[in-house]
């Protein structure tokens, strides 16, 4: 399962079945200066005919996003659920999956992308992460009244407006509009979580577990590395307990978090050993281990074999 890059983004809005739509935006990319565009909700669904159904596949992205957005649609994250029926900010980072379904085709807004190289020639200390909104534990939808619909669809309308400018400095000032939307959004209370029900919920966090293992592989250069390999570093991500994500795989699965984990790392080993020839350090790296030895003996461990032995025969 491959994240959503920002190509992958600009596809055409792709039939999967004769009455099913999946939602993907189709506009060309920006200079290479990290990357930032901006959408009008409303022309993106006007693609799409009433008949169709309309599919948001789980968010793989690669990138951040921020969004205006007028229409019901329900928001679900991995215990949490919202039903939304008046206009909210929303903002998406690529962290943290979730759910989001369009409940019609009514809808209208603005939403923009960026990747996080974006801030980088500006303001190289900034790192989007550590900002309370896109943080795990952030509830990143924010519901609006009248008044700050407007405000905020101001800053979107100068984003459109800039971006098709020929301002020498005009990422300069769009990515201080963006700055300003995170800013505006840390300030507003979220929205009303909907509790749902217990196995609704079991199943969520499974499905947005195996997601997030999902997303960390295949591993492509010994530059990559995978970034969650406990547990609990899935259940921080998810903003759960991570007793709740053990119960919760234990019930769908009848596997432990670990041993799904380590089922995971060792499939991936098995297919760097083999089709690779970069050196077991690197391939221990590349799985989140410091140490080669700790490797070695995880790997014996999952196969009585050493990676050495395996690799040879």
């Amino acid at each position: 399962m491959k994240i959503r890059t920002i190509d992958d983004f600009y596809k055409n809005i792709q039939a999967v079945s004769r009455n099913e739509v999946v939602l993907e935006e189709v506009y060309e990319s920006q200079p290479d200066i990290g990357h930032f565009n901006v959408f009008d909700i409303a022309s993106l669904y006007g693609r799409i005919r009433e008949s169709d159904k309309i599919v948001m596949p789980y968010n793989r992205r690669a990138y951040y996003k921020i969004s205006l957005i007028q229409g019901h649609n329900i928001a679900e994250f991995a215990d949490k659920i919202i039903d939304i029926q008046q206009p909210v900010l929303s903002f998406a980072t690529p962290k943290i999956p979730y759910h989001w379904y369009p409940q019609n085709l009514d809808q209208a807004g603005h939403f923009c992308i960026f990747s996080d190289d974006f801030f980088v020639p500006a303001q190289s200390r900034l790192h989007l992460d550590q900002l309370p909104i896109f943080s795990s534990g952030a509830q990143p939808v924010f519901q609006l009244a009248d008044d700050e619909v407007t405000e905020i669809e101001q800053v979107f309308l100068k984003m459109h407006k800039e971006l098709a400018s020929d301002y020498v400095f005009k990422y300069d000032l769009i990515r201080n509009y963006v700055l300003e939307l995170i800013h505006y959004g840390q300030k507003l209370q979220p929205v009303e979580v909907l509790k749902p029900d217990k196995q609704h919920a079991t199943a969520r966090v499974s499905s947005l577990f195996i997601e997030l293992l999902e997303r960390q592989f295949p591993i492509q250069s010994v530059h990559d590395r995978v970034e969650l390999r406990t547990a609990k570093d899935f259940a921080d991500r998810l903003y759960i307990h991570v007793n709740y994500l053990n119960r919760s795989l234990k019930d769908t699965t009848g596997k432990t978090t670990s041993e799904i984990i380590a089922n995971r790392v060792i499939q991936e080993a098995k297919l760097l050993l083999q089709q690779t020839n970069w050196a077991i350090k690197e391939i221990a790296y590349s799985l989140g281990y410091e140490d080669v030895a700790h490797f070695s003996n995880f790997f014996r461990k999952q196969t009585s074999l050493s990676p050495a032995f395996y690799r040879g025969h």
